[in-house]
Protein backbone atom coordinates (compact mmCIF):
# COMPACT_ATOMS: atom_id res chain seq x y z
CA UNK A 1 0.00 0.00 0.00
CA UNK A 2 1.01 3.40 -0.70
CA UNK A 3 0.85 6.20 1.93
CA UNK A 4 0.29 10.05 1.87
CA UNK A 5 0.93 11.93 4.77
CA UNK A 6 -1.17 15.50 3.50
CA UNK A 7 -1.29 18.84 4.88
CA UNK A 8 -1.62 21.32 1.34
CA UNK A 9 -4.62 21.14 -1.35
CA UNK A 10 -1.59 19.91 -3.33
CA UNK A 11 -2.20 16.73 -1.56
CA UNK A 12 -6.16 16.36 -2.85
CA UNK A 13 -4.28 16.40 -6.59
CA UNK A 14 -1.86 13.65 -5.82
CA UNK A 15 -4.59 11.09 -4.91
CA UNK A 16 -6.59 12.49 -7.61
CA UNK A 17 -3.70 11.75 -9.90
CA UNK A 18 -2.74 8.00 -8.55
CA UNK A 19 -6.78 7.11 -8.12
CA UNK A 20 -6.34 6.89 -12.15
CA UNK A 21 -4.13 3.82 -11.27
CA UNK A 22 -4.93 2.55 -7.83
CA UNK A 23 -6.93 2.74 -4.94
CA UNK A 24 -4.88 0.67 -2.66
CA UNK A 25 -3.54 3.94 -0.46
CA UNK A 26 -3.49 4.95 3.07
CA UNK A 27 -4.49 8.51 3.94
CA UNK A 28 -3.24 10.40 6.89
CA UNK A 29 -4.54 14.46 7.96
CA UNK A 30 -4.38 15.89 10.73
CA UNK A 31 -8.31 16.57 11.38
CA UNK A 32 -11.92 15.51 10.63
CA UNK A 33 -11.83 18.73 8.49
CA UNK A 34 -9.04 17.34 6.00
CA UNK A 35 -10.55 13.90 6.13
CA UNK A 36 -14.09 15.45 4.89
CA UNK A 37 -12.25 17.35 1.97
CA UNK A 38 -10.96 13.75 1.25
CA UNK A 39 -14.96 12.51 0.49
CA UNK A 40 -15.34 12.15 -3.24
CA UNK A 41 -11.39 10.03 -3.61
CA UNK A 42 -10.96 6.06 -3.27
CA UNK A 43 -8.38 4.77 -0.72
CA UNK A 44 -8.27 1.93 1.69
CA UNK A 45 -7.47 3.46 5.03
CA UNK A 46 -7.98 7.29 5.92
CA UNK A 47 -6.41 8.89 9.69
CA UNK A 48 -7.96 11.95 10.46
CA UNK A 49 -5.77 12.89 13.77
CA UNK A 50 -2.41 14.25 14.69
CA UNK A 51 0.04 10.56 15.00
CA UNK A 52 2.88 10.81 17.67
CA UNK A 53 6.02 8.98 16.09
CA UNK A 54 5.14 5.31 17.35
CA UNK A 55 1.37 5.62 16.77
CA UNK A 56 2.66 6.36 12.44
CA UNK A 57 5.31 3.68 12.81
CA UNK A 58 2.46 0.96 13.98
CA UNK A 59 0.04 2.51 11.49
CA UNK A 60 2.03 2.12 8.76
CA UNK A 61 3.10 -1.13 9.66
CA UNK A 62 -0.57 -2.11 10.23
CA UNK A 63 -1.40 -1.06 6.85
CA UNK A 64 1.48 -2.67 5.17
CA UNK A 65 2.95 0.80 3.57
CA UNK A 66 5.97 -0.02 1.57
CA UNK A 67 6.08 3.60 0.18
CA UNK A 68 4.96 6.75 1.64
CA UNK A 69 4.45 10.27 0.42
CA UNK A 70 5.21 13.09 3.02
CA UNK A 71 3.38 15.63 1.19
CA UNK A 72 2.75 18.04 4.95
CA UNK A 73 3.04 21.66 5.21
CA UNK A 74 6.04 23.20 4.73
CA UNK A 75 6.21 24.53 8.16
CA UNK A 76 4.72 21.18 9.96
CA UNK A 77 8.18 20.02 10.90
CA UNK A 78 7.50 17.33 13.51
CA UNK A 79 5.64 14.86 11.18
CA UNK A 80 8.11 15.41 8.08
CA UNK A 81 10.85 14.60 11.01
CA UNK A 82 9.19 11.53 12.22
CA UNK A 83 7.92 10.03 8.94
CA UNK A 84 11.47 10.23 7.64
CA UNK A 85 12.85 8.43 11.00
CA UNK A 86 10.20 6.00 10.83
CA UNK A 87 10.12 5.00 7.30
CA UNK A 88 14.05 4.60 7.76
CA UNK A 89 13.32 2.57 10.73
CA UNK A 90 10.61 -0.26 8.60
CA UNK A 91 12.52 -0.13 5.46
CA UNK A 92 10.06 2.04 3.99
CA UNK A 93 10.65 3.97 0.93
CA UNK A 94 10.01 7.74 1.89
CA UNK A 95 9.24 10.54 -0.68
CA UNK A 96 9.17 14.15 0.09
CA UNK A 97 6.34 16.57 -1.97
CA UNK A 98 7.14 20.20 -1.04
CA UNK A 99 5.94 23.56 -2.38
CA UNK A 100 7.82 25.57 -4.06
CA UNK A 101 9.82 28.27 -2.35
CA UNK A 102 8.09 32.20 -3.11
CA UNK A 103 10.12 33.84 -1.30
CA UNK A 104 13.51 33.25 -3.35
CA UNK A 105 11.99 35.66 -5.75
CA UNK A 106 11.27 38.53 -3.42
CA UNK A 107 14.39 37.97 -0.95
CA UNK A 108 16.58 40.89 -2.80
CA UNK A 109 13.72 43.57 -2.31
CA UNK A 110 14.55 46.07 0.70
CA UNK A 111 11.59 45.36 2.71
CA UNK A 112 11.47 41.69 2.66
CA UNK A 113 13.39 40.22 5.41
CA UNK A 114 13.52 36.47 6.15
CA UNK A 115 14.66 35.68 9.89
CA UNK A 116 15.87 31.83 11.18
CA UNK A 117 13.01 31.24 13.18
CA UNK A 118 10.11 33.07 15.52
CA UNK A 119 12.91 34.14 18.04
CA UNK A 120 14.52 36.51 15.86
CA UNK A 121 11.57 38.41 15.13
CA UNK A 122 12.72 40.40 18.22
CA UNK A 123 15.12 42.03 16.46
CA UNK A 124 13.41 43.11 13.30
CA UNK A 125 10.25 43.95 15.57
CA UNK A 126 11.28 46.29 17.77
CA UNK A 127 12.07 49.06 15.89
CA UNK A 128 8.57 49.43 14.43
CA UNK A 129 5.69 51.44 14.61
CA UNK A 130 2.51 50.69 14.23
CA UNK A 131 -0.03 47.66 13.49
CA UNK A 132 1.39 44.65 12.62
CA UNK A 133 -0.36 41.77 11.17
CA UNK A 134 0.71 38.33 11.49
CA UNK A 135 -0.47 35.75 8.95
CA UNK A 136 1.74 32.74 10.05
CA UNK A 137 -1.35 31.26 11.69
CA UNK A 138 -2.87 30.58 15.35
CA UNK A 139 -0.33 27.39 16.69
CA UNK A 140 2.45 30.03 17.20
CA UNK A 141 0.58 32.83 18.78
CA UNK A 142 1.77 32.70 22.02
CA UNK A 143 5.92 32.67 20.61
CA UNK A 144 4.86 36.32 19.38
CA UNK A 145 2.94 37.37 22.13
CA UNK A 146 6.09 35.90 24.26
CA UNK A 147 8.07 38.88 22.08
CA UNK A 148 6.28 41.26 24.67
CA UNK A 149 5.93 44.42 22.04
CA UNK A 150 4.20 47.13 22.60
CA UNK A 151 2.36 46.84 18.72
CA UNK A 152 -1.00 46.32 18.31
CA UNK A 153 -0.96 42.88 16.53
CA UNK A 154 -3.93 41.74 14.37
CA UNK A 155 -3.64 37.94 14.12
CA UNK A 156 -5.37 36.37 11.26
CA UNK A 157 -6.35 32.98 11.74
CA UNK A 158 -8.80 29.89 10.80
CA UNK A 159 -12.95 30.82 11.84
CA UNK A 160 -13.09 27.41 13.41
CA UNK A 161 -13.97 27.55 17.71
CA UNK A 162 -10.89 26.09 18.60
CA UNK A 163 -9.08 28.12 17.20
CA UNK A 164 -10.67 31.29 18.08
CA UNK A 165 -11.44 29.62 22.06
CA UNK A 166 -7.53 29.28 21.81
CA UNK A 167 -6.86 33.03 20.45
CA UNK A 168 -8.64 34.13 23.70
CA UNK A 169 -7.22 31.58 26.17
CA UNK A 170 -4.20 32.84 25.13
CA UNK A 171 -4.70 36.61 25.75
CA UNK A 172 -5.60 37.87 22.12
CA UNK A 173 -8.78 40.42 22.28
CA UNK A 174 -11.58 39.37 19.74
CA UNK A 175 -10.92 43.24 17.78
CA UNK A 176 -7.55 41.67 17.08
CA UNK A 177 -8.74 38.60 15.65
CA UNK A 178 -9.51 37.97 12.11
CA UNK A 179 -10.96 34.67 11.73
CA UNK A 180 -11.35 33.84 7.54
CA UNK A 181 -9.79 30.72 5.63
CA UNK A 182 -7.75 31.78 3.12
CA UNK A 183 -5.61 31.72 0.58
CA UNK A 184 -6.64 35.76 -0.26
CA UNK A 185 -6.41 37.99 -3.25
CA UNK A 186 -3.99 40.92 -2.89
CA UNK A 187 -6.71 43.26 -2.99
CA UNK A 188 -8.11 41.87 -0.01
CA UNK A 189 -4.61 41.43 1.63
CA UNK A 190 -4.50 45.43 1.04
CA UNK A 191 -7.77 45.70 2.39
CA UNK A 192 -6.49 44.29 5.72
CA UNK A 193 -3.64 46.74 5.54
CA UNK A 194 -5.14 49.69 4.73
CA UNK A 195 -8.19 49.21 7.26
CA UNK A 196 -5.88 48.42 10.36
CA UNK A 197 -2.75 50.77 9.13
CA UNK A 198 -0.53 47.43 9.10
CA UNK A 199 3.43 48.86 8.85
CA UNK A 200 4.44 45.29 8.76
CA UNK A 201 3.10 41.79 8.04
CA UNK A 202 4.14 38.72 9.06
CA UNK A 203 4.20 35.30 6.71
CA UNK A 204 5.63 32.07 5.74
CA UNK A 205 6.96 31.06 2.68
CA UNK A 206 3.90 28.62 2.06
CA UNK A 207 4.01 28.67 -1.68
CA UNK A 208 1.58 29.71 -4.45
CA UNK A 209 -1.17 28.09 -3.17
CA UNK A 210 -0.60 29.41 0.64
CA UNK A 211 -1.45 32.74 -0.93
CA UNK A 212 2.39 33.62 -0.22
CA UNK A 213 2.79 35.94 -3.54
CA UNK A 214 -0.67 38.30 -2.94
CA UNK A 215 0.64 38.98 0.84
CA UNK A 216 4.19 39.76 -0.72
CA UNK A 217 2.54 41.63 -3.56
CA UNK A 218 0.12 43.50 -1.27
CA UNK A 219 2.74 45.07 1.13
CA UNK A 220 4.91 45.54 -2.20
CA UNK A 221 2.39 48.17 -3.06
CA UNK A 222 2.01 49.49 0.47
CA UNK A 223 5.42 50.08 1.06
CA UNK A 224 5.45 47.96 4.10
CA UNK A 225 7.74 45.60 5.77
CA UNK A 226 7.29 41.64 4.55
CA UNK A 227 8.98 39.35 7.69
CA UNK A 228 9.11 36.03 6.38
CA UNK A 229 10.02 32.99 8.91
CA UNK A 230 12.07 30.87 7.04
CA UNK A 231 11.59 26.81 5.74
CA UNK A 232 13.72 24.32 7.54
CA UNK A 233 16.61 23.43 5.18
CA UNK A 234 16.52 19.64 4.96
CA UNK A 235 18.14 17.62 2.08
CA UNK A 236 15.88 15.08 0.74
CA UNK A 237 17.02 12.27 -1.05
CA UNK A 238 13.43 11.94 -3.28
CA UNK A 239 11.99 14.81 -3.83
CA UNK A 240 8.97 17.01 -6.00
CA UNK A 241 7.02 20.42 -6.38
CA UNK A 242 4.86 18.88 -9.14
CA UNK A 243 2.02 16.63 -8.55
CA UNK A 244 2.16 15.00 -11.74
CA UNK A 245 6.25 14.40 -12.06
CA UNK A 246 5.69 12.82 -8.36
CA UNK A 247 3.10 10.75 -9.74
CA UNK A 248 4.36 9.62 -12.81
CA UNK A 249 7.61 8.58 -10.38
CA UNK A 250 5.71 6.22 -8.15
CA UNK A 251 3.74 4.77 -11.03
CA UNK A 252 7.13 4.10 -12.44
CA UNK A 253 9.14 2.48 -9.75
CA UNK A 254 6.61 1.42 -7.19
CA UNK A 255 3.36 0.29 -8.63
CA UNK A 256 3.42 -2.64 -10.64
CA UNK A 257 1.64 -1.17 -13.87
Amino acid sequence: MIGLILGTSEGKVIVEKLNKYTDDLFLSVASSYGGELLQNYKYKALNEKPLTKDELKETLKKNNVHTLVDASHPYALEITKNAMEVCSELNINYIRFERKSIVEDYIHLENVVEVENYEALYDVLKNIEGCILNTTGSRNIDKILNLNLENRIIHRVLPTLKVITECEEKGVKVEDIIGMKGPFSKELNLSFIDEFKVSAILLKDSGVNGGTIEKLEAAKERNILSIVIGRNKTNYKVVFNNEEELVNYIVKYYLNI
